[in-house]
């Protein structure tokens, strides 16, 4: 655990770089522009299926009886909004990890690893590889725990779904570039529990308003920061045994 808080540590340390910041940025413009035209050019198709979603839980009746009908609409549309936010910062996760992790990699790695070699056991289709499973079983995750919602435990899905995601999705971009692929096995392996507690960790930031615009990227430098140290020290082990 001590090595997953220096992660966080030097991940906040990093956050606020202006060579970060724009990294911040970008990702969190395109998924909201991304959702923005595809909300309005499938806007009806949406509000059927929010629609139909609500009418199953028996609120759209609710909602149809409402007096004056602009309060009725101002529900639907903030409903709208709330599933807009999560799949706007559920995108710019994948994003940051397809596409902003290498500038990430060269920025801590060139600073804080210059002479961890390069062994390059992962790469761009293990990575899209990596990052469609990810969602797969995010998804699939989603819908088998739907029952909990009914006894009361469901509020907790949310923060293991989003752990489970963030160390899934991150931990495998964090150490490609720089392990091979037999120590990105054992990296995997060994460490699971620091996976697990860093997912948990960075997860809960996309849960707090106005932090979660930093969530992805801080998640993706802690896991970075993690990652490699944690390479470093496994090999500095092999080399001493």
């Amino acid at each position: 655990m001590n090595a997953v808080l220096k992660a966080l540590v030097r991940a906040l340390r990093d956050l606020f770089s202006l060579r970060v910041l724009w990294v911040v940025v970008w990702p969190m413009l395109v998924a909201a522009l991304l959702w923005l035209a595809l909300g309005i050019t499938f806007w009806s198709t949406f509000s059927g299926w929010i629609a139909q979603g609500l009418d199953a839980i028996g609120i759209q009746a609710r909602l149809a009886d409402l007096e004056p009908v602009w309060i009725a609409h101002g529900i639907q549309l903030i409903i709208h909004l709330v599933l807009f936010v999560p799949v706007v910062l559920l995108t710019a996760l994948v994003i940051t990890a397809l596409f902003a992790m290498p500038e990430l990699i060269r920025m801590v790695a060139g600073r804080d690893y210059p002479e961890l070699e390069r062994k390059k056991g992962g790469g761009l289709v293990g990575s899209l590889w990596n990052a469609v499973i990810a969602l797969m079983l995010f998804a699939a995750l989603w819908v088998v725990t739907l029952p909990l919602w009914l006894i009361g435990i469901g509020v907790l899905v949310p923060f293991v779904a989003a752990a489970w995601l963030n160390q899934r999705l991150f931990r495998y971009d964090a150490v490609a570039e720089h392990a091979s692929a037999a120590e990105m096995a054992a990296l995997f392996r060994n460490e699971r529990s620091n996976w697990w507690g860093l997912g948990v960790l960075t997860g809960l930031v996309q849960f707090v308003p106005l932090l979660n615009l930093f969530g992805p990227v801080f998640a993706a430098l802690a896991f970075i920061h993690f990652g490699l140290a944690r390479l470093d020290a496994q090999r500095a082990l092999q080399r001493a045994a």
